[in-house]
């Protein structure tokens, strides 16, 4: 670490067999794919693509709505950061790879970045599935070393003076990063304010969007 970089690494011990080898259903939801590729069934494409949506826009807006209702609500925000796992649950967010959560929160002084240095262990209930830069063996390792650097390489610039955490997930416990609301949005509805929500913004590598009049 550099002198002066303000950055923190919280690291527990992974247990990896949730994400480093495939499951049965999971070996053969894979050979299955395989299979009907090569009989001309499917277009890898199109599963690309749907894919796709399920990562960046279906998945997440589980995760934008806790976050946009812990915006609203002080009482909601409260309970998610003394127990995520519960306050989450009450919207009927929970499942596999979801079931014991921690809400981290971004303010002026630290903004909170989530990793998972050994595998992929991320928040399925709340982000649906993970992007393929955040199993990347380049993110895992550059986030901890220089997370001010891969927040660059996403476009987020922070004040020098705002510190860094970086959150380790496991198979036991899986962040969610609130981020912090944006100006001029007083005005805006829970439904609406959730729109400003972004699946990065909740990982930490982004921030909430700011309202079409103030962009």
């Amino acid at each position: 670490m550099t002198h002066g970089e303000h950055h923190d690494h919280h690291h527990h011990e992974h247990d990896h067999h949730h994400d480093n080898s495939y499951t049965d259903m999971q070996a053969r939801v894979r050979a299955l794919e395989t299979l009907l590729t090569e009989k001309g069934l499917i277009d890898p494409a199109a599963l690309d693509a749907i894919v796709e949506t399920y990562e960046t826009k279906v998945g997440p807006r589980n995760g934008a709505r806790v976050v946009a209702k812990a915006w609203c609500e002080p009482d909601f925000a409260a309970w998610l950061r003394a127990d995520a796992t519960a306050a989450i649950a009450s919207l009927g967010f929970t499942g596999r790879q979801g079931e014991h959560m921690r809400a981290v929160f971004n303010t002026p002084e630290t903004h909170n970045i989530v990793v998972c240095t050994l595998c992929s262990c991320y928040p399925w209930a709340v982000l649906g599935l993970p992007p393929v830069w955040y199993k990347a063996p380049a993110y895992r390792a550059k986030a901890v070393i220089d997370p001010r650097g891969v927040l660059a390489e996403f476009g987020v610039t922070l004040a020098g003076d705002t510190r860094v955490r970086v959150w380790d997930s496991t198979a036991e416990l899986r962040y969610l990063v609130v981020p912090q609301r944006p100006a001029n949005t007083e005005d805006l509805n829970e439904g609406q304010l959730a729109k400003l929500v972004t699946r990065d913004s909740m990982i930490g590598t982004g921030l909430a969007l700011a309202p079409e009049g103030a962009r």
